[in-house]
Formats: C-alpha cells, structure tokens, sequence
C-alpha cells in the first residue's frame, strides 16, 4: 500500500477499531456523500466547489488553514492550484500570519478572487469588559488586522474559541459585530469552537445571527451523533459549516502495523474525505506547511472517491492506530481534584508536541487563569484526570510540565 515512510499529521492514543460500525466509513444517516457539490474547471482539471450557507460564497471544498505557515510561498502556490480560502488569525505568530497572508494576495491582485477569514477576542480575552469596551476592543481589533491584511474588508470574521450557547448569545459582541458588518469592515461574522461544540453550533442555528461556524470533526469523533447531527441542523438552517482539524490535529505516530500497511498520504486523504464526504460541510481548512502535504490535501477537492486503499484503511477494524484527539468533551473536568482546565491544557499541547507551534500554544497557555492553568498540576506527581475516551492526559500533561512549567 505505498511505501511507510511517514512524514504527515499524527494519530496518538485511540484505536480505529470498530469505527465502522459508528460511522467512520459509512456516515450516519442523512449525511451521505454530497449530491450537489458543483464542479468548476480550472487548467488543472475539476475542482469541486460548495456554496457556504447563506452567505452565498462558492468555495473550494479545500481551503489553507496557515496557522502553522511562515512561508509566502506555500500561500502563493496554494492560490495557484486553486485554493481560494485562506484561514488566518489576529493572534497567530503575533499578527506575521496576516501580515504574510495580506502580502501574497496582494502581490497577486487576488483580494476580489479569494476568501479570508479571521479571527479576534475570544471570550477570555474579553472577560471583565464592559458593553462600550467589547465595542472598542473589537473594533480595535478587527482595525489591526485590516491593516496587516492590506485589505479594506475581511470575508469572515469570527468571534474565537466560542465554547457556550451563553458567548454565543452575548448581546456585546453581537451589536459589535453587527456594526463592523454594517461598517462594511467585514462581509460575514461567525464563530470558532473548539469545546462544547455541539452546544455552540446549535446555539448559533437557533439564534440566527452568524453567518458561518467553524468546528474541529474529524474520524476521530464518527460516533458523536449529536455533533453531526447539530452541524446538519445548522447547515439547514442556513450556516456555512467550516470544518478543522479534519487530519485529528498533528504529527502521525501510528504503530507498526498501520506503519507497514499504510502511508502518510492514504492516511490524510482518506480523513480528509471522510469529513468531506459529509454535505452539510461546505468546505475544510487543513493546516500544511509544505508542497507535498498542500498537494496532498488538495487533490481531494477533484475526488471524493475512496481509493482502494483509503477504503481499506477506513473499514479495516484489525488495524489498532492510535490516534489521541481530545474532542474537547469536558468530561474530565470533574475528574481533576485541583479544577485544572485540561481540556484547554490539551488544546496546548496538540499545538506544542504536535504542531510545533510553540508560540501559540503559549498564548493559550496564557489564556488560562493560573489557578486553573498548568502551574495547578505543579505540584502533583500523579495525574488523576481521566478521559472519557482515550487520550492519555497523565502523559500529555507531564510533557507540558516539562516545556512550560
């Protein structure tokens, strides 16, 4: 099946097997392969494109995620196969992410032919202020990121890291970005959710104001029926779904057997259809910071077809592949005697040990009050939170004490 030298994105801690059976191959019902992905043609062949809910924007169903990218050229060669999603945030390497995604474009006179998203103020970062100071902030914000995105509007702008129907709900931050929407200093709002995401994305269906959600679904998380079943719900009701994480978020470790029986690509394209395969998800942000892995996650925007050998992967349940995705369920909080917020903690690491990307990773870390941050976990030498699933979070947690502590 290809040769097993691994170069890609991380499976830790969980096993495939009997996945099938919850869906990892065939979706649960209601959520088969899309029927009404429409096809553009560029001089490379078809690029599969879907509309983002109701803001009407016809997209790639492959986009960039470029958190983890440094590199104006990646940006550049992506727009040129055909990506025209390009995910960024006010926080991400200190503002030079936007700052390299807004040259690229620029040089290329593309700002008419692409979609940027941001994102700003998340709900830590606003804890305290008042209604005029949300207001104030948020514009501030959005006003910084104009600047290094030489742009006069942003596509998407998303509140970041929503983790309850309460932030989706908070009546500040939506008249602020009602107005950044009216100013015409953006096009689009929505939300970013990493936890509690099943609670989020049915707040933000109910409510009606944000336009678009973007949410971590992976093969990981094929047996949680209510998260795709709120992501279906929402997509009916007329919000873009966006899709992260869709590769489970970081360096590919797998055991020896999936080693020899499979590479690194099988293993990427194969999750990145999975997630894809899902209609009521307009398109995916995979994160990559190379030419080979933005070929390999953009050939699925031309074929959502399983390949042999991606089929095999996905169904084969003798195959034990650890994968260790935190799906940021909260249900270990109550498991930590010193109210730790492990999820978050977890979050730290996937883009520490996994992305490398310790700059960010030590603004989440900082986001956390320190009662409840990783100077909580100092002065235990057994970790007692659990997972109710399978992510070893002794072992993660020991490794954070180790690079931050």
């Amino acid at each position: 099946m290809g040769d097993s030298k691994f170069t890609r994105r991380g499976f830790l801690s969980t096993s495939l097997s009997g996945l099938v059976t919850t869906g990892i191959l065939g979706l649960p019902p209601g959520l088969a392969l899309a029927q009404e992905t429409s096809e553009m043609s560029n001089s490379e062949g078809n690029i599969l494109y879907r509309t983002l809910g109701r803001t009407g924007l016809k997209i790639p169903i492959v986009g960039m995620g470029v958190m983890n990218s440094n590199n104006p050229e990646i940006v550049q060669a992506s727009y040129e196969i055909g990506i025209r999603h390009f995910d960024t945030a006010a926080t991400y390497q200190f503002g030079r992410n936007e700052q390299m995604v807004g040259n690229v474009i620029r040089r290329l006179g593309a700002r008419d032919k692409v979609v940027i998203a941001t994102k700003e103020l998340s709900p830590a970062q606003r804890s305290g202020m008042t209604s005029k100071q949300v207001t104030e902030k948020l514009i501030g914000l959005c006003e910084g990121s104009l600047n290094r995105l030489k742009t006069d509007y942003i596509d998407i702008l998303y509140i970041h890291s929503v983790g309850s129907a309460d932030e989706v709900n908070d009546q500040d931050v939506i008249e602020a970005m009602a107005l950044l929407k009216k100013q015409g200093k953006t096009r689009f709002v929505g939300v970013t959710t990493h936890g509690g995401m099943t609670e989020v994305i049915n707040a933000v269906a109910e409510k009606g104001f944000y336009d678009v959600a973007l949410a971590a679904i992976n093969v990981a998380m094929a047996d949680d029926v209510d998260l795709l079943n709120a992501i279906k719900n929402a997509a009916s009701r007329g919000v873009g779904i966006i899709a992260m994480k869709t590769q489970a978020g970081g360096q590919r470790l797998p055991n020896p057997e999936t080693l020899r029986r499979f590479n690194s690509s099988t293993i990427a394209t194969a999750c990145l259809k999975w997630v894809m395969r899902n209609d009521n998800i307009a398109t995916a942000i995979p994160g990559f910071d190379n030419y080979e892995h933005m070929h390999e996650d953009f050939s699925v925007a031309r074929n959502l077809e399983y390949t042999p050998e991606e089929k095999e992967f996905l169904s084969d349940n003798s195959i034990k592949l650890s994968m260790g995705f935190c799906r940021q369920c909260r249900q270990c909080l109550s498991t930590c005697p010193k109210g730790a917020d492990v999820p978050t903690l977890m979050r730290t690491h996937m883009y520490a040990a996994q992305y490398a990307n310790f700059h960010h990773a030590r603004a989440v870390l900082d986001e956390i009050p320190k009662s409840r941050g990783i100077q909580a976990c100092a002065s235990c030498t057994q970790c007692t939170a659990r997972c109710a699933h399978t992510v070893d979070i002794h072992q993660r947690i020991d490794e954070l004490k180790a690079m931050y502590a």
